[in-house]
């Protein structure tokens, strides 16, 4: 009995007493025993909820954390690629010879699209597909060239080169110079929300067009959603 009144704390039995102490408790009580304040586990093996919220704050810091590297990565590898096509750019524009922007891209700019409304200009991949799009818009296979007859078709990601469509409105002027030297002028007539599977671009136009294409909506939590933001411009 003295080794379990040592380890078990005060608990203190008058000599006095019958020995048979534990009936003369209340029914169904023998002895109640409070975990020490140091002790990592509570009652019954249960960790305490304290430790609990502790644990599931720490992870969730770390997964935020993750999240918000990979954000930043993203969106720096969007802005280090357009460095790299103006600088590419420029050597075609003096050189009148198509430049890479880096020795292993597989791809070169094609035009340099602006809305001055928006603060924005931009220089537009040949081919829109992952690999570009990670770098600047990308203009798609099969469709007409920027200032040419014909519909041309641009696209790119919602939160990084093609966010600010979020914000354009009919009437806005989009701008395309060419590696050729030309300038054209477009301007916004339409815009519209479509899911990918059902949007057709027709080929033949009775007007030059210039379409952009982004996902929708702007602000999703996750990305790769069907559903596309199009803004639709007529050569002015």
């Amino acid at each position: 009995m003295n080794a379990a009144v040592d380890r078990g704390g005060p608990f203190v039995r008058d000599p006095g007493m019958a020995r048979n102490w534990m009936r003369a408790a209340a029914p169904g009580i023998g002895f109640r025993f409070v975990p020490h304040e140091s002790s990592p586990i509570g009652s019954r093996g249960r960790i305490p909820l304290r430790t609990l919220l502790l644990t599931a704050t720490a992870l969730l810091i770390i997964a935020g954390s993750a999240a918000l590297a990979n954000g930043l990565w993203i969106v720096a590898k969007a802005y280090a690629g357009q460095a790299l096509l103006h600088i590419a750019w420029k050597r075609t524009d003096d050189h009148a010879v198509p430049a890479k922007p880096w020795p292993w891209a597989d791809t070169r700019p094609v035009a340099r699209l602006s809305v001055p409304s928006q603060r924005a200009a931009m220089l537009v991949l040949a081919g829109a597909n992952v690999r570009t799009l990670a770098w600047g818009p990308g203009h798609l296979d099969g469709s007409a060239q920027p200032g040419d007859d014909g519909h041309a078709v641009i696209t790119a990601h919602r939160d990084t080169h093609f966010a600010f469509l979020a914000r354009v409105a009919i009437g806005d002027e989009i701008a395309i110079e060419r590696a050729d030297g030309a300038h054209i002028r477009y301007r916004v007539v339409a815009t519209a929300v479509a899911d990918h599977r059902a949007l057709r671009l027709p080929r033949d136009v009775a007007v030059p067009t210039l379409t952009l294409v982004t996902c929708w909506p702007f602000d999703a939590v996750r990305a790769g959603g069907p559903m596309r933001y199009v803004v639709t411009a007529e050569r002015a």
